[in-house]
């Protein structure tokens, strides 16, 4: 059997390759992207069989990049949908060239930039407004590039923000550990797959790791489902109108996020985020909301039923 073909914001190291590692295993055939883009367009292609992407942190809240793809406003990505996902305790560490600061003594006045992914910095803030008051913030497109930024750097001194696995992987030395503000600092990743692959359908993400699987598996705990949907503006009560029809349907929100439409100013897509509990949900439940949705609104979308993994724990 073919290993699994995985893309995941590169380059390796980052905190999403971590999350394709503890997903799919090493054994996988991992492709990290320059961008979350790249990566979903690979499985909308079928050159993977799988994206898996970083959706929401527990401190710094939803990752746009991700929300403004899956609101897929031109049809890009009409075959793509969710099938799964994983939760990742995010632990950041201060990173520097190995050897250039003495880290016993922990003076840090040499370093004059760092550099990380632009959602690490708001995850950090009380340990960098103690340490690092005033030094120069570079955003970078991943936080394992931040560690390769600063292993190539060799004209000054630099410190990145990533993870002891970026650390690790670039050899450099972690001056802090588990500098983030909250301890239970945890992002939700998404697994993304091409509906039309056949190979696709014989995993299962019932666990915190994928597994091949002969027959279906039956899911035992909660059941997630993500809509979208844009509404008309020239009446009242529309979003009412559409958040009913899940209220009929039996299954409870779990979050609303917008992103601009860019058809009108002020013009939203809504993704819209919901479960039901199975053995309470009837197999018709998402074409019936579906269904209703189509009448109140100007139109949407399923983006994917999976396992709810806080659930199944």
């Amino acid at each position: 059997m073919q290993p699994l073909k995985v893309t995941f914001l590169g380059p390796a190291a980052s905190f999403s390759h971590q999350a394709a590692v503890e997903t799919f295993g090493a054994s996988s055939e991992l492709q990290p992207c320059v961008s979350f883009a790249d990566a979903i367009t690979a499985v909308q292609n079928q050159d993977a069989d799988y994206a898996i992407v970083p959706f929401e942190n527990s401190t710094n809240g939803s990752v746009v990049q991700t929300l403004d793809l899956l609101a897929d406003r031109n049809g890009v990505y009409s075959d793509v949908k969710v099938c799964g996902e994983h939760y990742l305790t995010v632990h950041h560490c201060i990173l520097a060239r190995k050897g250039a600061i003495l880290t016993s003594q922990r003076d840090y006045s040499s370093i004059t930039k760092l550099y990380t992914h632009p959602q690490a910095w708001g995850q950090c803030e009380k340990f960098l407004g103690k340490h690092f008051k005033g030094v120069e913030r570079q955003d970078v497109s991943s936080t394992s590039k931040a560690g390769e930024t600063v292993l190539r750097t060799t004209s000054e001194i630099n410190g990145a923000i990533a993870s002891r696995f970026a650390g690790e992987h670039y050899g450099l030395d972690i001056l802090e550990e588990n500098i983030e503000d909250a301890a239970n600092n945890t992002t939700r990743f998404l697994v993304l797959r091409n509906v039309k692959s056949e190979g696709t359908s014989r995993v299962s993400f019932e666990s915190t790791k994928a597994s091949v699987s002969q027959e279906p598996t039956r899911s035992v705990s909660a059941t997630r489902t993500l809509i979208s949907f844009m509404i008309r503006q020239d009446a009242v009560g529309t979003l009412a109108d559409a958040l009913l029809i899940f209220k009929e349907g039996g299954m409870n929100l779990t979050s609303i996020n917008t992103r601009p439409s860019q058809i009108a100013p002020w013009k939203y897509v809504f993704l819209v985020e919901s479960e039901t509990m199975s053995g309470g949900q009837k197999e018709d439940t998402v074409p019936e909301i579906m269904d209703g949705l189509q009448k109140v609104t100007e139109n949407c979308r399923h983006l994917g039923n999976w396992t709810n993994q806080l659930a199944s724990r």
